[in-house]
């Protein structure tokens, strides 16, 4: 067999048994926590039509829809690489709920290009959202939450930038560009190209008021402590929409500042500005360049999908989280012989499962194969009565 009959695509790989036991484990205890929480479990599919997944908020994400023709009907169909839209869908389309609806999700995404040198094209993404209200307190539950997922997943260390997109929005209302012309400023904001926005302001001189050409080209330099906040203040246009804002993350930063170990603002974040409508978040850590856990609010995606409604939460790669933590040592077993028809040899091995051990019975032929699970104990029988030997002989 040739190397290419078992090669895998780039950036994509095999999860062996450790990784796997590791990521199991993260997603249990993120989920539960979850669960607790009142956020109800839901499944989106895998594959949908592509028309709905670039529905709304994904229909920016084309580029990174993989696409399959479907044997059935002869449409296409993509898989999908986001699952904030399809909870988007549930809650407005199927659930249609009048008040708030909490939902949570776990499963993989698939990328047709990595979104970064170091990441996987199959993610495997878990999250919360949080549907129908559409004040500060669901904005701080869902980054609490947040944060709290992130401590049970074992991380720590976090440096907590927070945005607002309703900045940025203030100063594009105030004229009359393009939406074209928007996307590229928003663009260049977010990857803080300065010369591309210098470029772009420069053309929008007889068109754009001089103080909002300066804004824009100062929002990059507006990222740092709660001093950026006071030099927003002062040098941003006293917009009622940007005002608002800065007062929203001045309250935000008072209540997460003591759950973090950094908290910084960062007014040129525009991450996802196709979708988001107001307060967006990125959690960091140490020996990590990306984000691992990312949120924010989007009231207006449900519109795509017939039920506009207020919505916040966040998603983060158990993957990518998984490659942070140390690994733990895998989880030894007890190896049983195999013996038909004993009644009390079952009964012990039932109890032992049901305590959380391993127990692996030897198949015939292999009675001293210990090597599954490692194990480092047996099952013996001393005068009919079961019981666990430290060694093996």
């Amino acid at each position: 067999m040739t190397p290419s009959a078992w090669a895998l695509p780039e950036y994509i790989e095999d999860i062996l048994p450790a990784e796997a036991l590791k990521i199991e484990m993260m997603r249990r205890r993120v989920l539960d926590w979850l669960f607790v929480n009142g956020y109800e479990l839901v499944g989106p599919p895998l594959l949908e039509y592509v028309e709905s997944l670039l529905t709304g908020s994904g229909r920016q994400m084309n580029l990174r829809v993989l696409k399959v023709v479907d044997q059935l009907s002869g449409r296409m169909m993509g898989l999908r690489a986001d699952m904030t839209p399809q909870v988007a869908r549930i809650d407005a389309h199927l659930l249609n709920r009048k008040g708030i609806t909490r939902l949570c999700y776990a499963g993989s995404v698939l990328h047709a290009r990595p979104s970064g040198l170091t990441r996987t094209r199959e993610p495997l993404q878990i999250g919360a959202e949080l549907y129908g209200h559409q004040g500060l307190e669901s904005d701080l539950e869902i980054q609490r939450l947040m944060l709290q997922s992130l401590a049970i997943a074992g991380v720590g260390n976090i440096h907590l930038d927070l945005g607002h997109v309703a900045v940025f929005r203030g100063l594009i209302r105030s004229t009359d560009i393009s939406p074209a012309l928007e996307m590229e400023l928003s663009g260049a904001l977010q990857g803080k190209d300065k010369a591309a926005l210098k470029e772009l302001c420069a053309g929008l001189k007889k068109r754009v008021d001089a103080s909002v050409r300066e804004a824009l080209l100062l929002l990059p330099e507006l990222y740092g402590d709660e001093n950026v906040l006071t030099l927003a203040r002062s040098a941003l246009p006293p917009y009622p929409e940007i005002l608002g804002a800065l007062d929203e993350l001045e309250m935000v930063a008072g209540e997460l500042g003591p759950l973090v170990d950094t908290l910084a603002f960062d007014l040129a974040d525009l991450r996802g500005y196709h979708y988001h409508s107001g307060m967006v978040f990125a959690a960091y850590t140490d020996n990590c360049p990306n984000a691992i856990a990312v949120g924010g609010r989007y009231d207006e995606v449900g519109k795509a999908f017939g039920r506009a409604r207020p919505a916040t939460g966040f998603s983060m790669d158990l993957r990518e989280l998984s490659g942070l933590m140390p690994s733990d040592s895998y989880p030894r077993g007890i190896l049983a012989p195999f013996i038909k028809e004993d009644r009390t040899l079952e009964k012990k091995i039932e109890q032992l499962r049901n305590e959380g051990q391993i127990v692996i019975i030897a198949l015939p032929g292999h009675e001293n194969d210990a090597s599954s699970f490692n194990c480092d104990k047996k099952l013996v029988s001393e005068n009919g009565v079961w019981s666990i030997v430290n060694a093996l002989t």
